[in-house]
């Protein structure tokens, strides 16, 4: 059984005399130096490793290293050169294993190739891992056995993480700035407000009533969120979490996905990245030789919004009635005219993968687009909400000295 299985660090010598060290899993010691015999080296030493099993055991509970798709890429594309030069897939697992520094990834591949062993195809295997091989990856690779090509099915495999990697690095990188300057304003309000105001206080106090207007209403407005502040944090707090609640309501989930994609810019960055994950996911299952039924099944997988999960259903609803591919997209409201037609395009030229994948090319190059005027946008937003608020306070704090001296 799979949960009496251990790790074993061994040292043996090759037939050349040359020293090796690595790891192996087994249910024994002698099983690994039986294997060891079988591969032509002469064992010296095995031993079980269990701080080692704690440690990882550790690091799965604890802080730990994710999985991410660029991981998942380089493994890929290292596969797929040592399937296409004849080394058995197995093998092949065992080899790259011994070269990966990510213990969960290492540990991952470790565990695959053990069900492999035991007669488990690839995508099977993969199926029992869904937090890091989702149903498309175990759709191509399913695609490739079925078809005799496990080295081609891979290689797409390899091409989909690495443009995930790609597409996910540049979404984080369009967040980053907005988020360090809306980190940067709450610093700034928090630190004017600790430190600055309450020593300006002192002097008003000296003042009485001769405040200004304005620094008298900016002041009202200060003294009414130090003395509610614990009430304001705990109202944010509670309208928070309910609206998490809400948002895991069938209703409200619907609610906020509609809103979500109505939001400017954000909502069109939003439908055109699933846009370009829809052509792909098309192009790539297709070519891979799984039928349209299925990929729309995948694809329901792909997303959490149900406007685009509605989308989904409907096409795949007049598919089932008879609907061409592109009559059944246009239906359903949401693709663009453009999609609409490549598809029909690729319909009637029998290249519906060559077609798609232009198509999403040409969307991630509007997805860009869209994010270089969003953030062109938000850029001076956020430096005139900056300047606003210090402008607001300095004239605030200032005004009565200036008073004073007139």
């Amino acid at each position: 059984m799979e949960e009496q299985t251990r790790s074993f660090k061994y040292v043996a010598r090759d037939f050349t005399g040359k020293k090796r060290e690595d790891f192996k899993r087994a249910s024994s010691s002698n099983e690994v130096i039986n294997w060891l015999r079988e591969q032509g080296f002469t064992p010296i030493s095995v031993t079980e490793m269990k701080s080692t099993q704690k440690k990882v055991k550790q690091q799965s509970s604890g802080r730990k290293k994710r999985i991410n798709s660029g991981d998942l890429a380089a493994i890929c594309w290292q596969l797929t050169t040592m399937v296409e030069g004849g080394i058995p897939i197995i093998g092949a697992l065992e080899t790259i294993s011994s070269d990966i520094e990510n213990p969960q990834l290492k540990e991952l591949m470790l565990q695959i190739g053990e069900k492999m062993k035991k007669g488990d195809t690839m995508s099977e295997t993969m199926a029992q891992f869904p937090k890091v091989f989702n149903s498309l990856s175990c759709a191509i690779i399913l695609a490739g056995e079925s078809g005799g090509n496990l080295a081609d099915a891979i290689k797409r495999l390899a091409e989909y993480f690495d443009n995930r990697d790609k597409f996910t690095k540049k979404i984080k990188g369009a967040m980053a700035y907005p988020a360090f300057v809306l980190g940067f304003i709450t610093f700034i309000v928090v630190f004017i407000m600790a430190f600055i105001i309450p020593r300006f206080t002192l002097i008003f106090e000296q003042l009485g009533d001769d405040l200004p207007a304005f620094t008298q209403g900016f002041m009202n407005v200060y003294n009414l969120i130090c003395n509610n502040i614990v009430f304001i944090i705990g109202g944010i707090v509670v309208l928070v979490t309910a609206c998490v609640m809400y948002s895991k309501t069938e209703k409200g989930h619907y609610k906020f996905s509609k809103i979500f994609l109505s939001i400017p810019m954000v909502g069109r960055v939003a439908s055109q990245a699933f846009v370009v994950i829809f052509c792909k996911t098309m192009s790539t299952l297709i070519s891979s030789g799984v039928s349209v039924m299925d990929t729309f099944d995948i694809l329901l997988t792909m997303t959490n919004n149900d406007i685009i999960k509605i989308a989904i259903k409907d096409t795949k609803q007049r598919l089932v009635e008879g609907s061409s591919v592109s009559a059944s997209l246009s239906s359903s409201g949401f693709f663009p005219s453009m999609v609409v037609k490549m598809t029909q395009v690729g319909e009637e030229s029998g290249s519906m993968s060559k077609v798609l994948e232009r198509t999403a090319d040409y969307y991630e190059r509007k997805v860009d687009a869209t994010i270089d005027t969003l953030m062109s946008l938000l850029e001076p937003i956020m430096i005139v909400t900056v300047g606003g608020i210090v402008l607001v306070v300095t004239l605030a704090l200032y005004l009565p000295i200036f008073s004073m001296g007139a």
